[in-house]
């Protein structure tokens, strides 16, 4: 697919390295049905074939996710719905999503996870199982995209280990070495750059070469961030959002991620072989603010040619 752009003044290009704008070209961004609601059209923000990731909160029926993939779809966007493991009931409830969004959607990708869920609500836990089923690779499927946790998970290593993180990195490792669809690890959203270069340098060390599409939080008040991070068991990197909150001169400015984005692209940009592929958003202060930040920066959507 092409890599399409916005025209932005002369002044806003001048003032964005040109590493940064590398970095964030082909990036992806995340909505749910709630907040794509609010936008009237997306062609007014989001150039076309940006990928678009549609998170599926438990409790969102899944009339009203396939209803936002089709209409995503049909303005030309990339679709990658969310099939959270632990919300599916059984393979024919899976099946039955899965022919939903392609009956009304064509999709083709998607981003298989655990789910923000304690107790199961059928025989699922983990992305793993889903993947065990065949039905993705039964129905077409070209894209397949697993989560990545740069700070660890205490829902899956309550211990604060990364025992059982990388024993299913290592597991999903394998299945990407024996499956055609091309995979991406997309990871949960941090602050700090130096815990995403060690980790994705500590996947390289152990064998994982699954691209990493990092996660990082769009432009939002401090106030939102801090409850979404600790809501999402945000690590270490926490800390540079509380110390940003003790400078008073900072405290009622809006958080932009370019500390954390410039330093991963000066890193990439002197280190061919770092594994970062792509940026995805989550946009926590609103899908047209980070839009709009992204342009600002250099950014352009769609998905380059190398792993398209």
């Amino acid at each position: 697919m092409a890599l399409l752009s916005f025209k932005r003044k002369p002044t806003e290009m001048a003032e964005t390295s040109a590493e940064l704008e590398q970095f964030l070209q082909g990036y992806s961004i995340e909505v749910m049905p709630r907040t794509a609601g609010k936008i009237e059209r997306f062609q007014n923000i989001l150039p076309k074939e940006t990928r678009v990731y549609i998170a599926h909160i438990e409790g969102t029926p899944i009339e009203n996710m396939v209803e936002t993939a089709s209409r995503l779809a049909s303005e030309g966007y990339t679709v990658m719905p969310h099939f959270p493991a632990r919300i599916i009931k059984d393979k024919a409830t899976l099946e039955n999503w899965i022919d939903m969004y392609q009956g009304e959607a064509d999709v083709k990708q998607a981003l298989l996870l655990a789910g923000g869920v304690t107790a199961p609500h059928g025989v699922f836990e983990n992305s793993m199982q889903l993947l065990e089923t065949e039905l993705f690779d039964a129905k077409g499927f070209d894209h397949l995209h697993v989560a990545g946790h740069p700070e660890g998970n205490k829902d899956i290593d309550p211990d604060g280990s990364l025992k059982k993180v990388d024993a299913a990195l290592s597991w999903k490792q394998q299945f990407s070495e024996r499956t055609d669809a091309k995979m991406a690890l997309t990871t949960q959203f941090a602050f700090d750059a130096r815990p995403i270069i060690d980790w994705v340098n500590g996947l390289k060390a152990s064998g994982i070469d699954i691209p990493v599409h990092i996660g990082i939080a769009g432009p939002a008040k401090l106030q939102t961030l801090i409850k979404f991070a600790i809501a999402c068991g945000v690590g270490p990197s926490l800390k540079v959002l509380q110390k940003r909150a003790m400078d008073v001169t900072k405290l009622l400015l809006p958080y932009e991620p370019i500390d954390v984005l410039t330093a991963l692209a000066m890193h990439k940009a002197k280190n061919s072989d770092f594994n970062i592929d792509q940026v995805h958003f989550f946009p926590l202060g609103g899908i047209k603010t980070n839009a709009n930040w992204v342009t600002d920066n250099g950014g352009r959507a769609g998905v380059p040619a190398a792993y398209s």
